[in-house]
């Protein structure tokens, strides 16, 4: 029974052992699989900078779960060994018996013998089946040896591995941070009056489409012909905040088939589109109207004909929309709304010839948008056109998403099938060169020459290696008045002469548009070689500095040279 017992016990820790290591590996697979995903997510840490402290954050807490992890695993290593060490003794003994029992029987003895060879029989087959397992049990301990050896490796692999990547994250992490506290520095180094005359040029005609779509301007297109060479400028896909729905985006996905529930719920994210009972008025800066039957049937937000060319779908959209904003805006109708651009533009000339905009919104009657997350309307924000990217925004603890309005979902098939270009939104891809007040400030088209353009680039040379653009103001064809503190294009480049430059020629020019959907690196090849210059910064500067109303009034932008 002894014997019985202790087989018993061999065999039960070879079973703990084989079952362990399955764990260990399983686990180092886990921790290995970690590993690559911040790996992953590291990539964009250096090109990202929106939610930085967020991704910081998680990729930090991924790396002290590994750790941790190790730790655990360190200690299974630990109890192995011990394991192991107990079954050293013991095979000390299983190793004896095998030898003995190896050599006790011999087939020739059995047959030799006349006498009790049946029992002879039975024995032999009783130590064969002994002997059998004790050589299994021998060869299972030598192969958990090697496994223990294996994994110890493994973990050390590991653990390198998390120790190079938790210093690399630090290091960008440590970058990152500092280059936030210097944008952060760089806006509070514009005066009053530039972030005035900044406003002024990025300010936007509407940020609907309206009661009638934007007109195409020609000159304001990529294929414009400036009359001069080499030529540049600036062309900005969408605005002007692309947050919430896109309008065009919706007319596009309506062609193509989508419903209002999918199209909000692209643009929205994780809501639901609830029925109740709708308000009897609404109180806007014009008087109390009634809410369904008149108010929302006098919202011009986007063009009653769509409905007749396929866009039905996003009218519906656009009327639960406008209803859930109408009720976010005026706390559940007990406040006030503005019935300009600034809130919903009601008019009464849509009021009076609605087309199937009424139909609309008697379609949608009642319908509003509710966070799942809260259960509540929020501000259900929307514009005319994006450029093919949404920004995220939070509302009432809602967080929509950050998206490629495009046809594959994704980054792949932009800028060619972005819904807005296939509904051919004029805003899609523009230069902007007038202002609000449609004033162009003596300028035919968006297009800078050589000499115009340069003084720009050195503008934004300087500032990149000063941070300082107190002198960097625009000096001609100024909106209101040009400012005195301002340098001239001649005394530009002499303080830009021991910072890289001056720049007299450009090459070549090229952006890097990030996966967060904003122009993330502006690459300028010059006369004074090559530069590399970040996109917010670049749009700033070239909005700062730019004649006139010529400015980027998105954050995603290409620029053109011909």
């Amino acid at each position: 029974m002894k014997k019985i017992g202790l087989i018993g016990l061999i065999l039960w820790l070879c079973f703990v052992n084989f079952a362990l290591a399955k764990t260990i590996d399983e686990e180092l697979a886990d921790i290995a699989s970690q590993i690559a995903a911040i790996e992953n997510s590291m990539a964009p840490l250096k090109k990202e900078s929106g939610s930085l402290q967020q991704k910081i954050n998680s990729a930090k807490s991924a790396i002290t779960q590994a750790e941790s992890q190790m730790v655990l695993l360190d200690q299974r290593l630990v109890d192995k060994e011990a394991d192991m060490e107990v079954q050293r003794i013991l095979m000390g003994e299983r190793v004896r018996r095998y030898y003995i029992n190896s050599k006790k029987y011999s087939p020739l003895m059995i047959f030799l013998s006349a006498q009790e060879s049946s029992g002879l029989l039975r024995q032999y087959a009783l130590f064969q089946a002994v002997i059998s397992q004790d050589k299994n049990t021998i060869t299972n301990y030598i192969l958990d040896l090697k496994n223990l050896e294996l994994n110890k490796q493994k973990v050390l692999v590991e653990k390198n591995k998390i120790a190079v990547i938790k210093k690399d994250m630090e290091t960008r992490f440590g970058f990152l941070s500092a280059e936030l506290k210097k944008a952060e520095a760089y806006k509070q180094v514009l005066s009053q009056k530039q972030q005035q005359l900044i406003a002024e040029k990025t300010a936007m005609f509407n940020t609907s489409v309206g009661d009638v779509s934007s007109s195409d301007d020609p000159a304001s297109r990529a294929d414009y012909n400036p009359g001069f060479s080499p030529a540049f400028a600036v062309f900005s896909f969408g605005a002007p905040h692309r947050k919430g729905m896109s309008q065009y985006g919706a007319y596009g996905r309506a062609k193509s088939g989508q419903g209002y529930e999918t199209i909000l719920k692209a643009y929205y994210g994780d809501i639901k589109i609830e029925k109740m009972d709708s308000p009897d008025s609404i109180r806007t800066t014009v008087g109390t109207l009634p809410f369904e039957n008149n108010y929302l049937v006098g919202i011009a937000e986007m063009p009653a004909n769509w409905g007749d060319n396929g866009g039905y779908e996003a009218l519906k959209a656009q009327a639960i929309a406008a209803r859930t904003y109408a009720i976010n805006s005026t706390n559940n109708l007990s406040g006030t709304i503005c019935v300009t651009e600034a809130c919903q533009v009601y008019s009464r000339s849509r009021y009076n010839s609605p087309g199937r905009w009424k139909q609309a919104v008697e379609d949608t009657k009642g319908m509003v948008i509710k966070s799942n997350k809260t259960g509540k309307v929020f501000s259900t924000m929307y514009a005319s056109t994006s450029g093919g990217a949404i920004m995220s925004y939070t509302s009432a603890d809602h967080n929509t998403p950050q998206i490629w309005d495009t046809k594959c979902g994704n980054q792949g098939c932009w800028p060619n099938d972005a819904y807005e270009k296939l509904a051919g939104s004029s805003w899609y891809y523009k230069g902007w060169y007038k202002s609000r007040s449609n004033n162009a400030y003596g300028r035919s088209s968006p297009w800078l020459n050589q000499e115009e353009f340069t003084d720009i680039v050195n503008a934004i040379l300087y500032n990149s290696k000063t941070n300082d653009s107190s002198h960097l103001s625009q000096i001609n064809n100024c909106i209101g008045s040009c400012d005195s503190n301002a340098w001239s294009r001649d005394e530009l480049k002499r303080q830009v002469s021991d910072k890289g430059g001056p720049i007299s020629s450009i090459n070549s020019i090229s952006v890097d548009y990030s996966t967060g959907g904003y122009t993330q690196t502006v690459r300028v090849s010059t006369d004074k070689g090559d530069f590399s210059f970040d996109g917010t910064m670049f749009k700033d500067i070239f909005t700062l500095r730019a004649p006139g109303a010529i400015t980027a009034k998105s954050s995603l932008f290409n620029i053109e040279k011909k």
